[in-house]
């Protein structure tokens, strides 16, 4: 017998019911997300996982009402399990800070709920207080800070808009002779086609990146990365640009459809953090334990 539904564990998602003409908050939900058919609801409402502004459970039969909270959890039937590893680097009363390796998502997104790196470490650390401070793709492997104490939060989280954090990356891809490094690549950078991918476009420059060489083997060199905006694919993007995407990219400068192929991961890793603590004045330094093989 599965163990009983704790909210407590888990992160949910918040909708303010919009105006309409519903009876019910049941009837709002199912015209409001049509992907998700009424069965399903009726069986999320059942265990007690569609929650009021209070956290407690509706029913069925809990009048609508406009501007009303709902707290609903997120599920995906049948979710495929994402058959790699995280690793915890350093853990204290402020902060995780944890390694991710490829293909695991840091939070619920689309297909995946419970593999995602946030729900592994709040079910790891029993603690549903965490907080990622800032996201990484997908498909790319490294660092990940997460907040664990409410209180400190705010400070922590202001280091990354404020741009009070430096983070570093390597990535390999072919080599560009032609160019001379160290360089600093600045556009502009805009949704593209499909949904998912980022372009650049003509107009003021909003992401910037320095791009070194570390070592060069063959038609391959290994590059360091230093993003100093931060912009969705920055990195993945501005090295297309310069002429040579990095390797086992699913979507720059082309999208390749399919599985996710294990054997072949995106060759881009958040290698180190460096910060000064905004709560003690201490310099903090972080470096991910995984490497980039050509």
């Amino acid at each position: 017998m599965s163990a009983p539904f704790d909210p407590s564990r888990h992160q949910a998602s918040t909708v303010c019911l919009p105006p309409g003409p519903w009876a019910t908050v049941l009837d709002c939900l199912c015209d409001h997300f049509k992907a998700i058919d009424r069965e399903q609801w009726l069986d999320r409402i059942a265990r007690g996982r569609v929650l009021d502004a209070q956290g407690q459970p509706i029913s069925t039969a809990t009048a609508y009402r406009q501007g009303l909270k709902i707290h609903y959890f997120r599920e995906v039937p049948n979710e495929k399990p994402i058959p790699v590893q995280e690793q915890i680097l350093h853990m204290d009363e402020h902060l995780v800070v944890a390694d991710k390796p490829h293909f695991l998502p840091v939070t619920p997104t689309g297909e995946y709920v419970e593999h995602t790196l946030l729900r592994r470490l709040i079910r790891r650390l029993d603690n549903p207080d965490l907080v990622p401070l800032h996201r990484i793709d997908r498909h790319t492997a490294g660092l990940v800070l997460f907040s664990v104490n409410p209180q400190s939060r705010t400070a922590y989280q202001q280091l990354f808009p404020t741009r009070q954090i430096d983070k570093h990356y390597q990535a390999i891809a072919r080599a560009l002779p032609e160019l001379e490094f160290p360089l600093v690549h600045k556009s502009r950078m805009v949704s593209g086609e499909p949904f998912f991918r980022m372009q650049e476009a003509p107009g003021t420059s909003n992401s910037e990146t320095i791009a070194q060489v570390l070592e060069k083997r063959g038609e391959l060199w290994r590059y360091g990365l230093s993003p100093v905006t931060g912009k969705t694919h920055q990195l993945r993007v501005h090295m297309t640009a310069l002429g040579a995407s990095i390797c086992n990219d699913p979507f720059y400068p082309d999208v390749v459809n399919g599985p996710d192929d294990y054997a072949k991961p995106l060759k881009l890793l958040a290698h180190s953090l460096r910060f000064k603590d905004p709560l003690t004045g201490e310099e903090r330094y972080f470096e991910s334990r995984l490497t980039l093989d050509f």
